[in-house]
């Protein structure tokens, strides 16, 4: 009975309390939203038309173009630089639009394959892609056809590739072999195969054969 009374006693006894440290102060939007960082604003011109956006600073340019101002055309491949599904032209250069952020194009001219067709007439490139059948499915096509924008305009130009036999005096226009169309094109990917058909497309409008120059 003594040892049942005592431990009935020692059960009824107040617990001592328990040190709990008071909570770390909380910066002020910590938790706002998402809790990522706050969109800024970015001024993106696109296809000449001027887009006032409201974007994270850590979204790519491939997902400004197609999640915020709907243009659909570029496509998201890898989503890691590597097919040239989301080749984009900034300033006439082409990008990987995967690769990069939004926020660092302020103030550059970006062209989709939205833009490339001039009041609503295609341009001599993409009458040739779909002469010579250049494409399959057609998921790459934006890509390849923003990319062979810009190489045609290299070969205008006359920069040299790593298939030019003299870097210093690359073969001015309208040469372009099969083997420059291919290394100045190695940046995008056909998974259907399609690239005899797409070097062909582009050999086309380089020599001028389709009226073009």
């Amino acid at each position: 009975m003594q040892l049942a009374a005592a431990a009935v006693s020692t059960v009824a006894l107040p617990l001592p309390p328990v040190f709990r440290p008071a909570p770390a102060a909380v910066p002020p939007n910590a938790y706002a939203g998402s809790g990522f960082p706050e969109p800024v604003p970015v001024v993106l011109r696109v296809n000449g038309q001027r887009h006032e956006l409201s974007l994270e600073p850590r979204v790519t340019l491939l997902d400004a173009l197609r999640e915020t101002i709907g243009l659909t055309g570029t496509k998201k491949g890898c989503d890691h630089g590597q097919c040239g599904a989301c080749t984009v032209l900034a300033d006439g250069r082409r990008i990987n639009a995967c690769l990069t952020l939004a926020i660092m194009h302020e103030g550059e001219d970006i062209t989709t394959v939205e833009g490339l067709a001039a009041d609503g007439q295609l341009t001599p490139l993409q009458r040739a892609f779909i002469t010579c059948d250049a494409f399959q499915c057609g998921y790459c096509t934006p890509g390849q056809l923003c990319s062979a924008t810009a190489l045609l305009a290299e070969l205008h130009a006359g920069t040299a590739s790593a298939a030019s036999a003299d870097v210093r005096r690359p073969r001015p226009r309208p040469f372009a072999s099969e083997a420059e169309i291919r290394e100045r094109m190695s940046g995008n990917l056909c998974r259907c195969g399609a690239y005899p058909n797409i070097v062909e497309a582009i050999r086309t409008v380089a020599a001028g054969a389709d009226g073009s120059s």
